[in-house]
């Protein structure tokens, strides 16, 4: 039998009746569809109204799947919000009841936005009182907020691990070199040198976590230059040991020094994310390049891949947070390495995009400009 939405009014009786008669804390869950409005604004009430209509049919069949009976499902005719009180006995006075609202929310609003292709927002918030119509207006508003701090957070941890693994991994990798097979001395010492410039780099990326420099669009550039060819070929020597145990011969760039306008750490950073994406989906074996190009008033760092490229319906998505575009599944990933290129590349001045590789799989061009100067390099 098909789960009814209940109105707002309905709701909070409701649930009003169950706190007084259980007590405890009653998790709801807030889900909201910003594009309502905008669709009764451009496309008017009756266009707004079989968009609601659609998407409470999902909301139904989706929150149906993961409530249990005594759960409440609610919804008021020509408002953009849905929601769910949990009110199953095991959820309401159990210590995992935040746990429990979370796994919820995450399956419920994954599964909407993959069956509808929108947006939504969404949160939550444990109730432990009866409710008025009014108050529990507020609790949808403090809700959603939770919901985008949560998010923020979530966000910020996922693009710091991100950018941590790869040096580590970079460190790990020279160090077991080192310990596990016969090398000489000349390249101990370069297998030694690059994990320490990796290392101070890593340090580098510590201190400035606090500032949130590699999200915030809005934060004061250094206007530094940096010889990017230097730059590429500590990026490549940095690499190598993730290219290797994938089975992946990573070429650098040759040539004279080439100076570009971006902070030497920012452009490590954004061709580290972008070479590691190459190994990534190169094929096994596979092959990536890493080259240099200038037309003035440019510098270009390419990378191009072997695998199996990226669709154009999917080459602009790619640079959004958390959208992977058509990846396969079985590669690992949370969308976060090329968003961190574009926030950087951007920051600078510059561009980032994705064509066709004369490999067979994609090329990443990062277009910054290009200098003269020599006042930066990599250590």
């Amino acid at each position: 039998m098909p789960r009814r939405l209940l109105r707002g009014s309905e709701f909070t009786a409701r649930l009003s009746a169950a706190l007084t008669r259980v007590g405890g804390a009653v998790p709801l869950l807030l889900f909201r569809l910003p594009e309502f409005a905008e669709r009764a604004w451009s496309d008017g009430k009756n266009t707004a109204r079989k968009l609601e209509r659609a998407t409470a049919r999902v909301f139904t069949a989706t929150a149906a799947r993961v409530v249990r009976e005594p759960d409440l499902l609610a919804h008021d005719p020509g408002s953009d919000w849905f929601c769910v009180a949990m009110l199953a006995p095991a959820r309401a006075d159990s210590a995992f009841a935040s746990l429990d609202a979370r796994a919820a929310l995450e399956r419920i609003s994954a599964t909407m936005a993959l069956e509808t292709g929108r947006r939504f927002e969404s949160g939550w918030w444990c109730v432990e009182k009866p409710l008025t119509v009014r108050e529990f207006a507020d609790v949808r508003t403090r809700a959603l907020e939770r919901g985008a701090r949560e998010r923020e957070r979530y966000e910020f941890l996922a693009t710091v691990g991100h950018e941590l693994r790869t040096p580590l991994t970079s460190i790990r990798g020279y160090l077991e070199t080192l310990l596990d097979d016969r090398v000489d001395a000349q390249t101990s010492r370069r297998f030694l040198e690059t994990a320490r410039r990796e290392a101070l780099r890593l340090t580098r990326l510590v201190d400035g976590i606090l500032d949130f420099s590699l999200l915030d669009l809005h934060a004061p550039q250094r206007r530094s230059e940096c010889d990017a060819l230097d730059v590429a070929r500590a990026a490549v020597e940095a690499l190598l040991p993730i290219a290797a145990d994938a089975g992946v011969v990573l070429e650098g760039p040759e040539g004279d020094a080439m100076f570009a306008r971006i902070d030497p750490d920012a452009c490590m950073h954004a061709l580290l994310n972008v070479a590691e994406n190459a190994i990534k989906y190169a094929s096994r074996p596979g092959r990536v390049r890493v080259s240099l190009r200038r037309v003035d008033p440019y510098l270009t760092i390419a990378v191009d891949d072997d695998g199996p490229g990226v669709a154009p319906g999917d080459r602009e998505r790619i640079f959004s947070y958390g959208d992977r575009g058509s990846a396969p599944p079985n590669l690992r990933g949370r969308g976060v390495g090329l968003a961190i290129v574009r926030t950087i590349v951007e920051r600078a001045g510059g561009a980032v995009r994705v064509d066709a590789s004369v490999f067979g799989g994609a090329r990443f061009s990062i277009d910054v400009l290009a200098t003269e100067a020599e006042t930066a390099s990599v250590s």
